[in-house]
């Protein structure tokens, strides 16, 4: 059977996420910037309406993974809110100037995570990577139980072979979960052709304000193409959907 984590951006998408039947979630902020670190706030009311795996991710900023020990810092804190919170796993990536993993750093955190039963994930900055076999290595020497990958690629279908090739090298040392533009078109092909034994999705939909006055003379962001009365939650429905499809009877 083939199991999906959900990238949720809210308290209100990790809830959908379980009632979709996902098995786990990965907590998240600004997922349009690829992912940050999301509030306590959102931490421990997720953490307290989940019977399932909560996962969060532990990055202080968009942009690359290369970190000045004051964001270092800022991760370790985070790490411990998330221990102490209960979550039941972390989603770190950090490297190196030349593209290598920092497997000093993400050893550091592995082993602090570990101490409590806490899981770890190293998440797309694998992409990144200038060489995916020999830091799909060093993940595995530094402790870490899952990667998530594309492939190297934008999404995980134009990465599928890198994908398949990946798993293959893990050969059952680490799990390789395939991430990045899955859906309910995509999904069955690309479990058939990499053989993944899990998936990594948002499903969100758009939902509208309620708001009955709308100004819309005035953005609140820098990002011109916001709309500030809509939201993009994650869609039970499609949650149901893409684990049906996932696994046909």
């Amino acid at each position: 059977m083939v199991s999906l984590e959900v990238c949720a951006n809210s308290a209100t998408s990790a809830i959908a996420a379980q009632a979709g039947g996902a098995i786990r979630v990965e907590l998240c902020d600004n997922l349009n910037q690829g992912g940050t670190t999301p509030s306590h706030g959102q931490i421990t009311i997720a953490r307290s309406a989940l019977h399932i795996k909560l996962y969060v991710l532990i990055r202080p900023r968009p942009g690359d993974f290369l970190y000045t020990r004051q964001e270092y810092d800022v991760m370790l804190s985070d790490v411990r809110h998330a221990i102490e919170r209960g979550c039941d796993g972390i989603v770190i990536g950090i490297l190196n100037k030349d593209g290598s993993v920092d497997a000093d750093r993400c050893s550091q955190i592995v082993n602090m995570a570990r101490q409590h039963g806490v899981g770890t994930t190293f998440h797309r900055a694998f992409d990144m990577c200038a060489d995916h076999e020999k830091s799909l290595e060093d993940i595995i020497g530094a402790g870490f139980e899952r990667v998530l990958t594309s492939g190297g690629k934008t999404t995980a279908i134009e990465g599928a072979a890198v994908i398949k090739h990946l798993i293959t090298q893990a050969n059952g040392r680490i799990s390789v979960m395939p991430g990045g533009g899955i859906n309910e078109s995509n999904v069955s092909d690309l479990i058939r052709f990499t053989g993944t034994s899990e998936i990594h999705a948002s499903l969100r939909s758009l939902t509208y304000s309620q708001m009955e006055f709308q100004n819309d003379h005035i953005l609140m962001g820098a990002n011109h193409f916001n709309d500030e009365y809509v939201n993009d939650i994650t869609d039970e429905k499609r949650v149901r959907e893409l684990l049906r499809l996932a696994n046909p009877v």
